[in-house]
This record gives C-alpha cells, sequence and structure tokens, in this order.
C-alpha cells in the first residue's frame, strides 16, 4: 500500500477503460468548447465557424443538408445562412438538380475569415502546449495519434 500523499502509478492494468472513456469525454470536451469559445473571435460564432468549415470542406450544400449535419432544426439554420450570407462569407445559387431548391457555397471572404478562426485557435492552443513539459508534449503527441486513430474507425 503506497504512503499517504504518494503519487499513485498507474498501470495499463489498473486503467479501467469505462473511467478513461469519462477522462477523456470530459477532456475532449472541456478542450472544444474552449478553443469554440476563446478562438472564433467577435466576427463570427461557433456555429457559424462549423457551417463555413463544412462547406469548404464539403462543397455547396442546401440549407436541409447543413442542418441535418449539424444536427440543428432548419430554422436555426436558416438563421445562421442568412447572418452568413448578410456578412458575405456565404452564397446561395439555384440547385443544380432540384430548382426549388437552394445551394449554399462559401465565398472567397468566408474561406478568409475561416482561415483566420482557424489559426487562431492553432494558435491559442499552440501557446498551452508550449506550456508544457517534452515529456508532456510527448504524450499528448501520442495521445492525439491515438484518439485520431480510434475516431477514424
Amino acid at each position: 500500500m503506497p504512503a499517504p500523499g504518494a503519487a499513485h502509478q498507474e498501470t495499463p492494468q489498473s486503467i479501467r477503460p469505462d473511467i478513461l472513456a469519462i477522462d477523456l469525454r470530459t477532456a475532449v470536451m472541456r478542450t472544444s468548447r474552449r478553443l469554440r469559445v476563446e478562438a472564433t473571435g467577435d466576427v463570427i460564432t461557433p456555429g457559424q465557424y462549423t457551417v463555413l468549415a463544412q462547406l469548404h470542406s464539403d462543397g455547396p450544400r442546401t440549407p436541409r443538408e447543413l442542418a441535418e449535419r449539424e444536427h440543428v432544426q432548419a430554422p436555426s439554420m436558416t438563421r445562421i445562412v442568412n447572418a452568413l450570407a448578410e456578412l458575405g462569407f456565404v452564397s446561395r445559387s439555384a440547385h443544380p438538380e432540384d430548382g426549388r431548391q437552394i445551394q449554399v457555397g462559401i465565398t472567397p471572404a468566408g474561406v478568409d475569415v475561416l482561415e483566420e478562426a482557424r489559426g487562431q485557435r492553432t494558435a491559442w492552443l499552440a501557446q498551452r502546449v508550449a506550456g508544457l513539459s517534452p515529456a508532456d508534449r510527448l504524450t499528448l503527441s501520442r495521445a492525439a495519434h491515438i484518439m485520431q486513430e480510434m475516431s477514424a474507425r
């Protein structure tokens, strides 16, 4: 039995998957929330950021497709798209296959603001990572690769 106040040494066998899952979920959620809040800036909201990122990576989409992917109701997505259009970050055009629908696409100004927000997020996180010890950075690097592999499955 360890002495009182002694550091607990975890071994691979002592780490319960259910407890680790809770710790990882909490860490990912808190980090994601901080990134959204700290580094989105005053120009766009976190919800607008995710729509711009989606349009940038996947190309034009209908508002319904955007709502489904973002897990929001259609009226909420309409408000987001309207706000982005007013700012000049997205454009609307006729759907190429169904003239009753519109498609939303990202504009060059939208790409610029998205890249700026991404840069702010990266800078915010890099500043925090820079404050870690080399050993912690190595551990975090390995964890990032493992998490990417897990989420790709």
